[in-house]
């Protein structure tokens, strides 16, 4: 089974950092098994369609806008995520609408989607995400591991391994 993390966003922009923040976390804090391969993504595009290609599992992490209050944690999952797409949720919108649309057309789909995403206070040039935000990060780390773990993949702390 292979699954990836994709974490994006654009680190000059604030909160926007967030997705891209996660997934830095990820990788610092657990032991990723070989069939999970975890993203930045950034700003990427159609150039992560070879990666994306047949995965069992897609998780996006990733600051969106849902009408929610700010900072609010937000998972996107089945019958969700053609709306999710449809409307210009994140703000910098990488082009994965357009992506997972070549990837339908050569029946190479995730066959699951699962997006894990805040919303974002500041999107103005910076290069720190605001506090708030930032606080989240830990959050959607977690949710993402949870659902990793859900669908069986192992993923152990790295702390945990150490003992």
């Amino acid at each position: 089974m292979r699954a990836v993390v994709l974490g994006i966003g654009n680190t000059i922009l604030t909160d926007e950092a967030a997705g891209v923040r996660a997934v830095e976390a990820l990788e610092r804090a657990y032991q990723i098994p070989v069939e999970v391969q975890v993203i930045d993504g950034g700003t990427s595009g159609m150039e992560m369609i070879e990666d994306l290609s047949n995965l069992d599992f897609l998780i996006v992490i990733d600051v969106v806008k849902t009408g929610a209050a700010v900072g609010t944690v937000v998972k996107i999952a089945g019958a969700e995520i053609p709306v999710f797409f449809r409307k210009k949720l994140s703000p910098h919108q990488i082009a994965l609408p357009d992506v997972l649309a070549s990837l339908e057309l050569l029946d190479a789909m995730p066959k699951e989607i699962v997006v894990l995403g805040v919303e974002p206070i500041s999107l103005e040039l910076g290069m720190e995400m605001t506090a708030e935000i930032a606080s989240k990060v830990p959050q959607l780390v977690e949710m993402a591991v949870a659902e990793l773990k859900a669908r069986g993949y192992c993923v152990e702390p790295l702390a945990a391994l150490a003992a």
